[in-house]
Parts: C-alpha cells; structure tokens; sequence
C-alpha cells in the first residue's frame, strides 16, 4: 500500500478534524512511478469530493505522463475504490474519472462484477458499484464500512489479483 501526496497544508488537515487514525496515514509510504512501474495490479481510491475524485489524487495523476508517454503501465490491470459522505457525492462520477485516466495510460480495467451478489442488497444503504467498491462515511467520518461494503472491497481485490495473476503468467 502507498500513499500519494497531501496537497492540503496540517493547519487545514487539522481544521477538517482529522483524527489520530486519520494522521497515521501519512506514517505510510509515497507511492513512486518505480512503485506503479514494478506492480501487477494498481489500485486507485480516494474521496469522491464535489462529484469527482479528490484534488490530490488527480494532481498524482497529472504527473504520470511520463508512464503514459513509454507506455509503462500498459496491458497492467487497474481497479478502483471510493468512499463519500452521502449517497449521492458523486461516487460513480469519481470512479469513472479514475477509468478514464488509467484508460490513457494503457491500464486494463476492472470493476466489481455483478458476480458479487451484495451489489443487488435492497435491504438496506449500501456501497457498491461495477465500477468499484465504494462506502458511505458521513459527513464527519462516523460511520464505517458495512459488512457488505467490506465484503465487495475484498470480492474486488480478489478478483483483481486472479485477472492479473494470469496476465502476468503469460
């Protein structure tokens, strides 16, 4: 796992209210071009924010055009993930914008399959989409991935590493 460059300041990571658990994840490694190089499988997540993925993430994005222009990352497979505050942030939206930028450059897509059953829960507010696992958070962080999210993140990140298992056996 790694992490892509804050772009917020602390005065502002802080006035959001970021918890101690929050603030452990910037003990986690910078995720490098040698790092998406090297890997099989890339995961892309991050906050849906105003509809689409989150500043920070498509500054990082904007600098992988290098990868683009050699066609590092080409015939690897990507995936993605979301959380939101409210079910209707624009998880989707987000989601797809990831598609597009790992489109460019040369990522194979893979979402989560209808395969996974809990994409069709009625019974209760739900995460989830073919797009990528996603959760509902609240506005503040307090609420936590459902069982059901859980269970579609692990349902995607196994499938994932299948599909990439076999391509990197040919």
């Amino acid at each position: 796992m790694r992490r892509i460059p804050e772009t917020l300041s602390w005065e502002e990571i802080e006035g959001r209210g970021a918890d101690s658990f929050q603030k452990s994840f910037f003990n986690i490694p910078l995720c490098s071009i040698d790092d998406l190089r090297s890997a099989d499988a890339i995961f892309f997540g991050g906050p849906a924010y105003f509809g689409s993925m989150c500043g920070q993430m498509q500054q990082f994005l904007n600098s992988l055009d290098p990868l683009r222009q050699n066609g590092s990352l080409v015939g690897k497979v990507g995936s993605t993930f979301t959380s939101s505050a409210s079910q209707h942030d624009g998880q989707e939206t987000a989601l797809l914008g990831l598609h597009v930028a790992m489109l460019h450059l040369g990522l194979l897509v893979v979402g989560l399959p209808y395969t996974f059953q809990g994409q069709m829960r009625i019974d209760e507010i739900t995460g989830g989409t073919p797009f990528g696992a996603t959760t509902i958070t609240g506005r503040d962080g307090e609420r936590k991935p459902s069982e059901n999210e859980l269970a579609a993140a692990f349902f995607q990140g196994k499938h994932v590493t299948i599909i990439a298992s076999k391509l990197a056996k040919r």
